[in-house]
Order: structure tokens, then C-alpha cells, then sequence
């Protein structure tokens, strides 16, 4: 039983990874989505104009998506048999998949909500849409790529087996 508990938990990291940058991300496109059809419903011209605010919150779920596979592939079940993984390098494996999963969750959501005020401003000042919408938004998504660095530079790191 206590053999299985390193990859018990390297695989809760991996899924708390994709879950919770998911989550924000789903989160954040259900927000800035609403905003966009409430104004393509009256503006249908700006559909390209908005796009961008609209997807801008997708990349977090990517990122945890990233790091999950990476964990799932470092720990073999997808080029071969399991590793044996120890319960610390486990545990190592989980906590770096926090700053993806934590990071991707809460800009997802900011980012969404961001975005969605920058389509609403749009629909009354096109001109700003990139100036202040897209570089707001983008704004957010500096941490969760710093978020992704980390988790994929730690999960990189740990050692496995041996």
C-alpha cells in the first residue's frame, strides 16, 4: 500500500494541475463570452474585434493541461510501465504542480472578468479595444505563464526511480 503512495500523489498533483487551471479558464471564457453576445447582438461587425478578449483566458487550462502530461509521461503511464515513485518524490511532484494549477485558476477568472469589461468598453470605444482590453487582459496572463515556468521547470527537475 505505502509503495503506491508516490504515484498516488504525483497523479492528484497532475490532476489538480488540469483541474484547476481548467476551472478558471472556463470560468473566465463563460465571463468574457456573455459579455461578447451581449454586444455582438447589436454590434455583430466587432466579432473579430472581440475574439481575442473572448479566448485570452483559455491559455491557463493549456498550461495545467502541459504540466499534467508532463507528470503523467515522467511517471510512465504513457511511454511504458509506471515508475516506482517514492511517497517524498510524490509529494515533490504534487507541489509543483501547484503554482500552474493556483496561478492558472485565479488569472483565469481576473482575466475573464478583465477581458469582459474590455469587450463591454468596445462596444462604446472600438479603438480601444486592443489598447486597453487586450494589453489589460494580457496583463494577467504574465502570471500565469509564471506559474507554468515553475511547475514545468520543477516537474522537470525531480528525479524519478533510481
Amino acid at each position: 500500500m505505502l509503495d503506491m503512495m508516490g504515484l498516488t500523489f504525483a497523479l492528484i498533483g497532475a490532476a489538480v494541475a488540469v483541474f484547476l487551471s481548467g476551472i478558471g479558464s472556463a470560468i473566465g471564457l463563460g465571463a468574457a463570452s456573455k459579455s461578447a453576445t451581449a454586444v455582438l447582438s447589436e454590434k455583430p461587425e466587432r466579432y473579430g474585434t472581440l475574439m481575442l478578449l473572448v479566448l485570452l483566458p483559455s491559455t491557463q487550462g493549456l498550461y495545467g493541461f502541459i504540466v499534467g502530461l508532463m507528470v503523467v509521461m515522467k511517471i510512465g503511464l504513457i511511454t511504458g510501465p509506471a515508475e516506482i515513485v517514492s511517497w517524498s518524490q510524490g509529494l515533490q511532484i504534487f507541489a509543483a504542480c501547484l503554482p500552474v494549477a493556483v496561478a492558472g485558476m485565479v488569472s483565469g477568472i481576473h482575466q475573464g472578468r478583465t477581458g469582459a469589461a474590455g469587450i463591454m468598453m468596445a462596444a462604446k470605444r472600438p479603438e480601444l479595444a486592443f489598447k486597453a482590453g487586450v494589453i489589460y487582459a494580457a496583463m494577467i496572463e504574465l502570471y500565469a505563464i509564471l506559474g507554468f515556468l515553475i511547475s514545468f521547470l520543477v516537474v522537470k527537475a525531480i528525479q524519478i526511480g533510481a
